[in-house]
């Protein structure tokens, strides 16, 4: 159904003022050129902001689409950006006087609004140095939705005594869920979720090499846990920040109705 049935069936009383805002937050993007057909109303409709990703696209469609974004809803993320298009950002929000946000190893950028806090509660670990990247990126978008973040970074199984005080600040801190970025065998995750009681989400991160190299025995690893573990795709940061996000919010909300 278009913008102009759905405002025609409103007028008319066939529909209510809540059912119209849900057609409408189904149908409406915006059509740049031939490139893109913009998700404006993703975040309403679902909670979770579309994200751009830049390395696989030209710095002036990246540039474009960011500022359709910035137009119609006054945000935009980036992921994956390289230092060429980060500086075309940076010129952009520059233009436009807008704040933007950056994480230099996560090589995720944003600009615009920044969104208020929920209450969500998130923890970020990596196994180790390596996987950091891919943690910060999680950290970000969770950041980017509203949630407080608090981070572990190499406590990997190679020397396990170290999770264990760390592990201490997430409960202290009452995350709502966790997310554990791991490469090479990819243990950490079933080990995090076999010691918390709140969702852990997985990260296969393509730092490994040689057999089973480039996060193929971590996803496998994760896949086979015994301990209950959701799982993203190999370097997912975006995915599983905004995974960990969603759930945090949903936990925050119902602490505040009750």
């Amino acid at each position: 159904m278009d913008m102009h049935s759905t405002l025609s069936k409103l007028k008319n009383n066939e529909i209510t003022i809540e059912e119209a805002e849900k057609q409408l937050r189904i149908t409406n993007f915006e059509i740049l050129s031939d490139i893109a057909r913009i998700d404006i109303h993703r975040a309403k409709r679902i909670g979770i902001p579309e994200a751009v990703i830049a390395d696989c696209k030209t710095c002036e469609e990246v540039v474009s689409i960011a500022r359709v974004h910035l137009k119609k809803e006054g945000r935009v993320i980036i992921t994956r950006v390289p230092e060429e298009i980060y500086n075309a950002l940076r010129s952009l929000a520059d233009e436009l006087k807008a704040n933007i946000r950056w994480s230099t190893k996560g090589k995720v950028a944003a600009i615009g609004d920044k969104t208020k806090k929920t209450g969500g509660i998130v923890g970020v670990i990596s196994a180790g140095t390596a996987d950091i990247p891919v943690a910060e990126e999680a950290k970000m978008i969770a950041e980017e939705m509203g949630c407080s973040v608090t981070t572990i970074y190499d406590v990997g199984a190679g020397g396990i005594h170290r999770l264990f005080p760390e592990l201490t600040k997430l409960v202290e801190a009452g995350v709502d869920a966790v997310v554990v970025a791991a490469g090479r065998e990819g243990t950490l995750p079933t080990i995090v979720s076999g010691l918390i009681d709140v969702p852990v989400i997985g990260v296969p991160v393509s730092t490994g090499y040689g057999a089973g190299g480039k996060g193929k025995a971590a996803l496998l690893s994760m896949l086979q846990s015994c301990s209950v573990l959701t799982v993203v795709n190999i370097d997912a940061g975006f995915v599983a920040g905004a995974f960990a996000a969603r759930i945090a919010n949903k936990n925050a909300k119902n602490r505040m109705e009750y």
